[in-house]
């Protein structure tokens, strides 16, 4: 199969993220002797600066990984809660039947940074001051703008111009979008490294405690004040049309830290596929490879109508479960034992035919089943917004242009293995915080405000995130980290990419590079959660005769651009040696190794 690029080998360590310069970033410092824990903290803060149109700090993400020699892959939850003043019953008092997906109303607890710190302390080797000299560095001293910078900036510089002015002081310099190529700074973020870096190693004692000073800082210190400042004092224009304060506080900050949790997986052949549980949207992707195992996916056409129908089909079953069952397990029972049970997945498969289904049918069991009528009701038919940064944008055809996420996947010589999607607190969100240099995120618009969801709104209750790492296993070993950005998209382009390896025999690059798709069958997770019954969007290259017959059998077919779905990368390990790829599309991702 022809490919963009080749399959980076080799044996020394490899790093492939959705920019270049996160990618070199990343080797440069397992160059240094740092390993792939060390290297994905910088990665991550570097990512930080150099996509300010797709994450920030004021964001949040989980990580999936698999250390050395562990007996186990875990998982760390860096998605903050909704602040303890957000209630359905304060919603209601502000009239609104949505959480704003810009502005402050939707802000949560900014989790990133706790988790970064945490990767760090408990399984890296380096200081602060070397995994965050590169972003520092390139706040401070400048970094090449990419296209879509300038873009993302130019939907909102109305909004920057008239009503987020703090924002326009820093992204609109001279009055305009920094131009695509030309150098641009962030010197107010900078600025709060700088003093983190200063203030923690300014202390007595070693790496770890230099660590939780930061920790400290961040969420029971300065930082924290000034958000809780900003929260108090700002009237925000958000979509509603209307302007809000925050209701995130110092005390939600200081009373949170990130997690360490257990994957959920499934067997699928010779590979344990491993996600984060349904506090995100990992799992989705566990069901459809239990709703098409024994499909015979590998003897079908990756480009022919059959593959295409049933994947699109199985995601359909999976996310409708999504929508029935998926939330904060601290708050609710979730029956994840039956969701990926073959029993069930057999019942789920059994309603797959040769035609499109033209409903949202989450599976039945008792006791269990959330509210998702009024979802499909209320939303059914819309069309996202294109403005104000509501949502994770992909570089999919979806009519939108708002924000997106970053994805980073390391693997060192060692064998330590990390996968990682930041994402949130993006430059359209809210507004810049000026003494921080950076936004909150808008997590908080995934809540449903309908108390009978399993989504629903409640205070300290996480939001059910879309941010979807992946790892496998193959044969018991650690094998592979894949992912990618893209909302609601993550876990079915990673699906394909997966099925594409594992089952037609592609290796990572031909896998990533071949012809993708995606289904709007059900209620976007962000705002105004518009529902797309039987649409699916096809990337150019797919072959007329696959279009004409998805048509026949009934699928609501938007074709999109040649190279337009997805931005994958993935790496894996096979003994000594070790393998990246990453996606073409968007013309920023790269893979790096040796």
């Amino acid at each position: 199969m022809f490919t963009t690029r080749p399959e980076l080998i080799g044996t020394f360590g490899v790093v492939t993220t959705t920019h270049w310069l996160g990618s070199a970033v990343g080797m440069s410092i397992l160059e240094k002797g740092g390993n792939a824990f060390d290297a994905a903290v910088a990665t991550g803060f570097a990512l930080q600066v150099v996509e300010p149109h797709l994450n920030g700090p004021g964001g949040d993400m989980p990580v999936i990984f698999q250390p050395a020699g562990a007996q186990a892959p875990e998982v760390l939850c860096g998605q903050g809660p909704i602040p303890a003043a957000a209630s359905l019953q304060k919603f209601a008092e502000l009239e609104l039947d949505l959480i704003p997906g810009s502005g402050l109303l939707c802000a949560v607890v900014p989790g990133a940074f706790d988790a970064w710190m945490l990767l760090l302390r408990d399984h890296g080797t380096m200081t602060l001051s070397e995994v965050l000299g590169p972003a520092i560095s390139y706040a401070r001293d400048g970094y090449p703008v990419v296209p879509r910078i300038t873009a993302t900036i130019d939907t909102v510089r109305k909004l920057f111009e008239t009503e987020w002015k703090t924002s326009a002081d820093i992204y609109l310099p001279g009055g305009r979008p920094p131009a695509p190529g030309t150098i641009f700074r962030n010197p107010a973020m900078a600025r709060t490294y700088e003093k983190i870096v200063r203030e923690s190693e300014g202390i007595k004692g070693n790496r770890e405690k230099q660590i939780e000073h930061a920790r400290n800082i961040w969420y029971r210190g300065w930082v924290a004040e000034e958000i809780d400042k900003f929260c108090r004092t700002q009237e925000v224009m958000d979509v509603s049309g209307r302007r809000h304060k925050g209701l995130l506080t110092g005390e939600d900050m200081g009373s949170w830290e990130a997690t360490y949790d257990t994957p959920l997986t499934y067997n699928y052949g010779d590979y344990t596929v491993c996600k984060c549980g349904p506090w995100s949207q990992g799992p989705v992707l566990l069901q459809q490879l239990a709703i098409l195992d024994g499909m015979g996916v590998g003897s079908m056409d990756p480009t022919g109508p059959d593959f295409v129908h049933v994947a699109v089909e199985a995601a359909k079953l999976a996310f409708a479960d999504r929508e029935a069952y998926y939330g904060d397990p601290d708050f609710i029972d979730i029956p994840m034992d039956k969701l990926l049970s073959s029993a069930y997945n057999a019942e789920r498969r059994a309603l797959i035919t040769q035609q499109a289904s033209s409903k949202l049918i989450p599976g039945k069991i008792d006791g269990y089943l959330g509210s998702i009528d009024k979802a499909i009701d209320d939303r059914s038919g819309l069309t996202a917004a294109a403005s104000m940064g509501v949502g994770e944008p992909t570089v999919a055809k979806t009519g939108v242009s708002t924000g997106d996420t970053v994805h980073l996947d390391i693997i060192d010589r060692f064998g330590n293995m990390v996968s990682c999607t930041p994402s949130g607190g993006w430059l359209q969100s809210s507004p810049i915080i000026p003494e921080l240099g950076f936004c909150l995120g808008n997590r908080g618009q995934m809540f449903w405000l309908d108390e009978k969801s399993p989504s629903a709104l409640v205070p300290g209750k996480r939001p059910r995130t879309t941010l979807s790492p992946s790892l496998a296993l193959k044969d018991g070993k650690p094998y592979m980290v894949f992912g990618t950005p893209g909302g609601d998209q993550q876990d079915q382009w990673s699906t394909l990419m997966f099925l594409h390896h594992a089952d037609h025999g592609m290796n990572l690059q031909e896998a990533i590079d071949c012809p993708a798709f995606h289904t709007d069958h059900f209620p976007s997770s962000f705002w105004p959660r518009s529902y797309l019954p039987k649409k699916v969007v096809l990337e150019g290259r797919f072959p007329v005769s696959t279009v004409t017959e998805l048509k026949r059998r009934g699928h609501d077919i938007d074709v999109s651009e040649p190279w337009s779905e997805g931005r994958l990368t993935g790496a894996s390990r096979d003994g000594a040696i070790l393998k990246a790829a990453a996606n073409a599309r968007g013309m920023q991702g790269y893979a790096a190794g040796r």
